[in-house]
């Protein structure tokens, strides 16, 4: 089943099919929502604005759609959706979902490095916690600029290099003190760790996306740091709502196609 994939792509595949069930009440509750609200956080639509407010029209795409709610959202601003996920488990819920919704999503099996979909496919692309974090930056890049049409624009959420370098190595909850060395971040193993493991993330430092978006072609519109609420409490996937509320544990990039 996994022959010929890369080596992160074969294990994110596995770690993610093994915990799919963990994740079905919180996409229950996200294809619920009528307004999306975005990452560990719940941060309103608008206040970081990831979609467009009318997407009558568009073509869009979710790379690493995990339970599919993301893609629900955009149908229901009159999108035409399709989304791709590596784990066959985590889409047997979307498309559970999406059947007891009433909703269409061409969703697909496959790798958001190597995308089934021809050049110039779609209007607009978005990822919260999906190829985001869980794939090789410059290759699902590449890939979201080739099925972007000119002037597409591509939106992603994950987690902040800051969080990332107050993260101890056994992967325990995040520290107030530097943990990894700036300039050497990017590729995370946490398949062998004591806390949660499983799973190869990826997270570069700022400087290293900017300079991955100009060598594919992308632009930069907006890059933001959403806080965690006042009335966030406890701790989320290693990160405490006291922490995010002090410093960034998440990022936005909104980018375009040029």
């Amino acid at each position: 089943m996994n022959k010929g994939l890369p080596g992160h792509v074969a294990e994110n595949r596995r770690y993610w099919d093994e915990m799919a069930d963990e994740w079905v009440e919180r996409g229950e509750i996200a294809w619920a929502r009528e307004e999306p609200a975005w990452g560990r956080w719940h941060v309103p639509e608008a206040e970081i604005a990831m979609l467009p407010g009318d997407m009558t029209g568009l073509d869009a795409v979710e790379l690493g759609c995990g339970t599919g709610y993301v893609s629900a959202w955009m149908v229901r601003r009159g999108a035409s959706v399709s989304a791709i996920d590596n784990s066959n488990r985590q889409l047997a819920t979307a498309r559970r979902l999406a059947a007891e919704h009433d909703i269409e999503v061409d969703f697909r099996h496959g790798n958001a490095e190597s995308l089934p979909w021809p050049d110039d496919s779609f209007d607009f692309a978005v990822s919260e916690y999906g190829a985001s974090i869980w794939c090789e930056p410059s290759a699902w890049l590449a890939e979201a600029h080739r099925v972007l049409r000119p002037g597409g624009v591509l939106a992603f959420l994950g987690n902040h290099p800051m969080a990332a370098c107050c993260t101890p190595p056994d992967g325990s909850d995040v520290l107030t003190s530097l943990q990894h060395p700036w300039f050497e971040l990017g590729r995370f193993d946490w398949t062998e760790v004591e806390d949660d493991p499983g799973g190869i993330e990826f997270c570069p430092s700022i400087s290293g996306w900017v300079k991955l978006f100009r060598e594919i072609g992308f632009l930069i519109d907006d890059f933001r740091e959403p806080r965690a609420p006042a009335s966030s409490k406890g701790t989320e996937f290693n990160v405490s709502a006291d922490w995010a509320r002090r410093w960034p544990s998440e990022y936005v990039w909104k980018l375009h196609r040029r």
